[in-house]
């Protein structure tokens, strides 16, 4: 789920031909961090989705793959490190290239503290349930989540960086875990497989639209593979294959985990899937099948997913706020150097004390909404539901940048169903994940009418709005008397497009 706009950090262009498609595909399925998306992204959508989590994850994945495609046709001209920054500008112009990266802003910085969120309340669960140190103490996961967030700032201030080999290899790890634990709940469940997860019931299609924004949280990242394309081999035919191939081959994997435990579990109980066993369903469910040494690889997997990413994420924000100061669209403070280590080190202090503060005083703050006594879990879905809507719109500008980029810049290419028929579906898929956070709207052919969050969730469309909002009248200020500082936001987010090759 690691946003992925990572300015470099030096002027020079970037290595040609550096890389070749398998990196490019793990990159993006390794940013999409799968098992803790499977744990805490799609399992905040069993509140919603209910037995029909699996199909909500179908959806989600449907409306990933449009954008994919449409990715992938932007970046067969735009091989850029930009990326989606990139594509919006090009395709619809400085406003909505601002807008995109106005939204990155927001979105970038906030991917660390849920990790670590995400770490305190697995690293409580691993010690408490399996080694049984510090049970009873109830900021446990509080201390967890400091210490990672603390080691991570070591990590990124000192250039310390997890190799992109040892990545993918842990990486595959987490994923065999899952896969291997899943299957065996398919089997365990025997005569209980149906199929009718898949089918809505008497209840409608509203469940699986509803918990769909939280399954598309766990698709972020899919995207990663784009601001490679100055770097990559034969980019106008990586790109495309690896964002596609990512959201299939992480689809399937996301259908065939939540399809086994619903299955497993039970499709009548899954609304109270996320917090059952303290907020551990995959841990337990690991224990039930595979003994303790199915919890334990399940809680591992969980762990190495959340630090590897939030280690991505920190260093894509600082990155990015490093860039911005160095240019002069924030404070200069934030363009200060490491003397030794080199590394943008007033913004990875910036960053670290935002994610730590974030991190534990939602937590703290979110205590018992939604869920009672879940305080890490609580602002993980919080934040994971500003970010689902941040991303479902970012998605949406770029589908609508495949019709303007090709129509203006590209007529003699323009196909009515790949650069039209594509994106607009695009579009319309990823609407019903937007009035789902906006919630007390109808779905307009389905006639599903989507209600609204009663409880902390409630606040999370208005505080994204109000955002992009001032993002507007900062937009408008800059043009009327600092127009100069809107051309060098491609310095910032990786330049306006390379060369096509």
């Amino acid at each position: 789920m690691t946003a992925t706009t990572v300015p470099a950090e030096g002027g020079s262009a970037l290595k040609r031909d550096a890389i070749g498609l398998p990196e490019v595909l793990f990159q993006s399925i390794t940013h999409m961090a799968p098992a803790v998306a499977t744990a805490l992204s799609i399992g905040a959508a069993t509140g919603f989705a209910g037995r029909l989590t699996p199909l909500a994850v179908v959806f989600a994945m449907i409306a990933c793959l449009f954008t994919a495609y449409s990715i992938g046709q932007l970046a067969k001209h735009l091989p850029s490190a930009g990326g989606m920054y990139t594509y919006v500008t090009r395709g619809l112009g400085p406003f909505f290239g601002w807008l995109m990266a106005w939204a990155f802003a927001l979105a970038e910085p906030l991917v660390a503290p849920i990790l670590l969120a995400a770490f305190g309340l697995y690293g409580g669960i691993f010690l408490t349930t399996y080694l049984h140190v510090g049970e009873g103490f109830q900021y446990l996961w509080v201390v967890l989540a400091v210490l990672c967030g603390v080691l991570l700032w070591w990590l990124v201030a000192t250039g310390i960086q997890i190799s992109t080999r040892a990545g993918v290899v842990l990486g595959l790890i987490e994923i065999a875990i899952f896969v291997f634990i899943s299957l065996l709940l398919i089997i365990n469940a025997g005569s209980r497989n149906t199929a009718s997860v898949f089918i809505p019931g008497d209840g409608g299609v509203q469940p699986a639209f509803q918990g769909m924004i939280f399954c598309l949280l766990a698709f972020i990242g899919f995207e990663a593979a784009a601001p490679l394309g100055e770097e990559a081999r034969n980019p106008r035919r990586s790109i495309p294959w690896a964002v596609i191939a990512s959201t299939i081959a992480v689809g399937a994997f996301y259908v065939f985990n939540y399809y086994g435990a619903t299955v497993f579990f039970g499709p009548d109980k899954m609304t109270g899937f996320v917090t059952f066993n303290n907020g551990d369903p995959w841990g337990y469910m690991a224990t039930q099948v595979l003994g303790t040494l199915g919890g334990i690889l399940v809680v591992f997997a969980i762990l190495n997913s959340s630090f590897a990413n939030a280690n991505s994420g920190a260093t894509a924000a600082t990155r990015s706020l490093f860039s911005m100061g160095r240019s002069g669209l924030l404070p200069r403070w934030f363009a200060a150097i490491h003397p030794q280590h080199r590394t943008p080190i007033n913004a990875i202090h910036f960053q670290a004390i935002v994610a730590i503060v974030v991190a534990v005083a939602g937590g703290l703050i979110l205590a018992d909404d939604p869920y009672p006594a879940s305080g890490p879990l609580n602002i993980y879905v919080f934040i994971g539901t500003m970010l689902g809507l941040l991303f479902a719109g970012m998605y949406i500008a770029v589908n609508a940048a495949v019709v303007g980029y090709y129509w203006r810049e590209r007529r003699d290419e323009f196909n009515w169903f790949k650069h039209l028929v594509v994106p607009v579906l695009g579009v319309l898929a990823m609407i019903p994940a937007i009035m789902s956070v906006i919630g007390g709207l109808t779905i307009p052919f389905f006639e599903v009418k989507l209600a609204a969050y009663t409880n902390s969730l409630r606040f999370t469309a208005p505080i994204v709005g109000v955002w992009m909002v001032i993002g507007i009248v900062v937009f408008v200020w800059l043009w009327m008397s600092h127009r100069e500082a809107l051309g060098r936001m491609g310095d910032v987010f990786g330049g306006e497009g390379g060369e096509e090759r």
